[in-house]
């Protein structure tokens, strides 16, 4: 069974190298769902040894419909990853019925080559798994990384035991949303072939002085005082439990 760390910080990747997880999704912008990482964090993570590095390319949050401009900027940034010595990279596109977007898709597949590519969690907002499932397989993506259409991948553990049975070896399925120590050997005995898992960690800010009357992202509610990493202790937990 495969391990991959979704990382935010160079200490969450520190804690993955220590653990021996076995690969790492580095992403930013954790309250969006994870965005491309910056330049100096991708060459950190690379810098560790033993561990294979898959790099997010999602230039904004929101939906994965995107416009040509942004599949351009997408582009350069795989290409960037690649020269940075990324092992692979992960992205999704859909079209606005809810499906997967297979002529992009495949053309950023191929910008990609000599690294892997997986489809993200935009797989878990197309309207048919199974014909979505077929499509990500015919762009030629290593693997697919879904919660099987639920918000968590525990809720949608019935749609991961179909889908890995659906992909028979012709791409890897990876399950993640909630994984933790109390579901990983549940989720594993599914069939998938890998658990992605943050185990997330949110800690206060050390500020002692904060402006109430100022939101940086023009936002209220946004918690700008609180930090997100990963949780050592708990991702040794997981690792345990799968032995």
């Amino acid at each position: 069974m495969t391990t991959e760390l979704c990382t935010y910080t160079r200490n969450a990747c520190d804690i993955a190298r220590r653990t021996g997880v076995g690969r790492i999704e580095l992403c930013a912008a954790p309250l969006e769902g994870g965005t491309t990482p910056s330049a100096g964090l991708i060459r950190y993570a690379r810098s560790l040894p033993g561990l294979r590095l898959s790099v997010m390319i999602r230039p904004r949050g929101g939906d994965f419909l995107y416009t040509d401009d942004e599949v351009a900027l997408m582009a350069e940034e795989i290409r960037l990853a690649h020269e940075y010595g990324a092992d692979g990279v992960v992205f999704g596109l859909l079209t606005p019925d809810g499906e997967v977007d297979e002529t992009r898709t495949a053309q950023l597949v191929r910008e990609a080559e000599g690294m892997e590519v997986t489809f993200h969690r935009a797989f878990d907002m197309t309207r048919d798994s199974r014909q979505a499932l077929e499509a990500v397989i015919r762009t030629g993506c290593r693997r697919v990384l879904t919660s099987g259409g639920r918000n968590t991948a525990q809720e949608g553990i019935e749609t991961l035991r179909a889908l890995a049975a659906q992909a028979a070896g012709r791409i890897e399925v990876m399950a993640g949303s909630g994984v933790g120590p109390s579901n990983a050997r549940l989720l594993a005995a599914t069939g998938v072939d890998a658990l992605h898992f943050s185990a997330r960690r949110e800690r206060e800010s050390g500020m002692r002085f904060r402006n109430p009357r100022v939101s940086m992202g023009g936002c209220a509610g946004v918690p700008e005082y609180t930090l997100t990493d990963a949780d050592e202790s708990v991702v040794r937990q997981i690792l345990a439990e799968l032995g």
